[in-house]
């Protein structure tokens, strides 16, 4: 049976945080087996100490759909205590939002990809905390990508932003609280930090092995099947593609008026649909990008998580897009998360020369063997903040 860190918190309080006042970062998903809320849970586990809540991007119910929609700060109806948005007039908790507590706890379930901001404002809270000489502890959940498998470029220091602040791969094979012993110690933050950690976690266990329940983290992340094709789907955000915002399978379908299913098709290499199967389908998003307009697309279907590269697949997809349809497909303009100049596309990949190399038309397979000497370098620096095996990916040179 896999127990989460809240649940260990619960049982097994740190000594640490005897007496303190607390403030925790939460939203919707932060639950026990129960569906019972962190906020309550703690509240009854620690009477009188809960003082503080904070919400990170789509706000505290996950009610905000969409990049640059900020939340507002409010008050709990429950427990009649501040909620503070990290997500609206800023992005970091100030000193006077953690004059309310002696200690920030962190339960919030990542998604496994760079660009998903959570593991960015973990990290803003990281560095606040230090600041206000306060302890931080996260309480650990599953990466529900499994954290076998680390994939992609690296960020370049050039494109850091909301969507990337440090360099890491695009899907960075870890927890979100070995992601915060990582940074913690590589990135140089500093902070008095702690993990509760899982038990009876793999990290080559996917979502669905867990038995545990999914809450969406974010309102187009519906499911854990939305999680598996995140890291590559994403991308589509930097483009007049539709990502399937607006639809009953946000990432999981993607298209356009204009696309040619059958030509793209026959234009992937084969080990880009590895572990998956795409479906030609026609939807029509209520929202979004071609609100109300038939888009011609395709449905992935993850049929083997243990062999689907969702990154690869993807830059596959886009190159063979912007090879059929030159006239037809475009790159989005700025602004994205809070960036006015940068290409929305640079921010995602992490990369503007991957960007250029894809435009250039050279093949993915090339672009992945360039990056593929970071990567390592990357699962090597990390390998020593796993707390979870097998390593996987990260133990390259077994």
């Amino acid at each position: 049976m896999i127990r989460t860190g809240l649940e260990n918190l619960l049982q097994n309080p740190p000594a640490f945080l005897a007496g303190k006042k607390l403030g925790l970062l939460a939203n919707p998903a932060s639950i026990g087996p129960d569906y019972r809320h962190a906020k309550e849970l703690i509240a009854k586990r620690f009477p009188g100490r809960l003082c503080a809540l904070f919400s990170p991007q789509h706000g505290f119910f996950a009610e905000k759909q969409d990049n640059m929609i900020e939340s507002d700060h409010s008050r709990d109806s429950l427990l009649g205590i501040p909620v503070f948005s990290l997500y609206g007039e800023t992005r970091i908790p100030t000193q006077e939002m953690l004059a309310h507590v002696d200690a920030l706890l962190v339960d919030i379930q990542d998604v496994g990809t760079r660009v998903y901001t959570f593991i960015h404002t973990l990290t803003l809270c990281m560095e606040a905390a230090r600041d206000a000489n306060i302890p931080l502890v996260v309480l650990d959940r599953p990466n529900p990508i499994s954290g076998m498998r680390v994939e992609g470029n690296v960020l370049e220091p050039d494109q850091a932003s909301f969507v990337g602040r440090h360099p890491i791969p695009m899907r960075h094979g870890l927890t979100m609280g070995e992601y915060a012993l990582m940074a913690n110690k590589v990135f140089h933050i500093g902070a008095d930090l702690a993990v509760i950690p899982m038990t009876g976690w793999r990290r080559d266990m996917f979502f669905r092995d867990t038995g545990l329940p999914w809450v969406l983290p974010s309102p187009n992340m519906p499911t854990p099947e939305t999680a598996l094709v995140y890291p590559g789907q994403v991308i589509w955000e930097g483009t007049q593609l539709s990502e399937g915002r607006g639809t009953t399978k946000p990432f999981e379908f993607f298209g356009a008026p204009w696309l040619d299913t059958g030509a793209i098709l026959k234009n992937l290499p084969q080990d880009a649909l590895e572990g998956s199967i795409l479906r030609p389908l026609i939807f029509e998003p209520t929202s979004g990008k071609h609100a109300g307009t038939p888009c011609h697309g395709f449905q992935i279907h993850v049929t083997q998580a243990t062999k689907h590269q969702p990154y690869y697949q993807s830059l596959c997809l886009l190159k063979a897009v912007m090879d059929r349809h030159p006239t037809h497909f475009a790159f989005k303009n700025p602004p994205y998360e809070y960036e006015m100049e940068k290409l929305p596309m640079d921010l995602i990949l992490g990369s503007r020369r991957l960007r250029e190399a894809i435009a250039a038309r050279q093949s993915v397979k090339e672009m992945r063997q360039n990056w593929e000497k970071d990567r390592l370098a990357y699962c090597r620096k990390t390998a020593g903040f796993l707390l979870y095996g097998p390593k996987g990916d990260f133990d390259p040179d077994s």
